[in-house]
C-alpha cells in the first residue's frame, strides 16, 4: 500500500510538471526566442520549479557557507540523484544560467523548448557533439551566464546512490575561462524522489541543500584540472556521505 501511495504521488508531481509547463508556456516561449530575454525566461523556470513541487509538497532548503555574489558567472557543479535537481538548482541560482544536459531531453515534452534555446544539449558519446557543446559553453560564460553541469553525466543507478566519478569537461572549462566553480550537495533529494521516480515512487518533503563556498580558478592552469576535479569530488563526497551517516 505505501509503495503504491508513493508511485501515485510521483505521477502527480510529474503530472504537476508538465501541467504548470503548459500554464506558463507562453511566457516561456515568448522570451525564449532572444538571448537577451534568457534571464526572464529563467525567472519563469524559476517560478515553474515552485509551482510544481509545491502543490507537491516538496519544498527546499538551501545552506550555504558563504554569501555568492550572483553579479559573477561561475560553473555550478551538483551532485546528481534525483529529477528534483533541475528544479532545486533553478531555483538557486539567482543570475541568468542554463544547464548542460543530454541531447535526449530535446525529445522530451517539458524540456525539449530549453534545450532548443537556453539550454545546451550533448551527446557525450560524441566527441563532436562534446566539442560543439563546450564551445557553445564558452560563448555563454563569456556572455556572463553561469553553467549548471552536473559532473557524474547522469543519475547513477545505484539504490541508495553514491557519489560516481566525474567528468573533466566542466572543470577544464573552469580553468579556461578564469570562472569560479561552486560545488553543490544536494543531500537527500534521492529520499523524496529517486531518479525520476517511476520506480520507487516519491513523497512530499524537505530538500535539503548544502552550497559550498566557491573555488577560484584563475590561478590554475589546465593541467590542475584533474586535481580541481578531484577536489570538487572530495568535497561533495564528504558532505554526502556525512549526511547518509547521521
Amino acid at each position: 500500500m505505501k509503495i503504491l501511495l508513493k508511485k501515485v504521488h510521483a505521477y502527480f508531481y510529474r503530472y504537476s510538471v508538465a501541467a504548470f509547463f503548459i500554464i506558463l508556456w507562453p511566457f516561456l516561449y515568448y522570451f525564449s526566442q532572444k538571448p537577451e530575454r534568457y534571464p526572464t525566461m529563467n525567472a519563469f523556470r524559476r517560478i515553474w520549479g515552485i509551482l510544481s513541487s509545491t502543490i507537491s509538497g516538496i519544498f527546499y532548503s538551501f545552506e550555504y557557507e558563504q554569501a555568492i555574489d550572483w553579479s559573477r558567472a561561475y560553473i555550478i557543479c551538483p551532485n546528481h540523484t534525483s529529477n528534483l535537481d533541475i528544479s532545486a538548482m533553478s531555483i538557486m541560482v539567482k543570475n541568468n544560467y542554463c544547464f548542460i544536459g543530454k541531447e535526449e531531453l530535446l525529445n522530451n515534452f517539458v524540456t525539449r523548448l530549453s534545450f532548443q534555446t537556453v539550454d545546451i544539449p550533448v551527446n557525450r558519446n560524441s566527441k563532436m557533439s562534446s566539442f560543439r557543446a563546450f564551445k557553445t559553453a564558452a560563448e555563454r560564460l563569456q556572455q556572463g551566464m553561469t553553467l549548471v553541469i552536473f559532473p557524474e553525466g547522469k543519475i547513477p543507478d545505484d539504490f541508495p546512490p553514491k557519489l560516481h566519478e566525474f567528468k573533466n569537461g566542466p572543470f577544464r572549462l573552469a580553468i579556461e575561462h578564469k570562472v569560479p566553480i561552486i560545488p553543490v550537495t544536494q543531500l537527500n533529494n534521492w529520499e523524496v524522489l529517486w531518479d525520476t521516480g517511476l520506480e520507487r515512487g516519491s513523497r512530499p518533503g524537505l530538500c535539503k541543500i548544502h552550497v559550498h563556498k566557491p573555488i577560484e580558478t584563475a590561478h590554475l592552469t589546465v593541467a590542475d584540472a584533474d586535481a580541481l576535479r578531484d577536489e570538487v569530488f572530495a568535497i561533495i563526497n564528504h558532505k554526502f556521505e556525512s549526511y547518509a551517516n547521521r
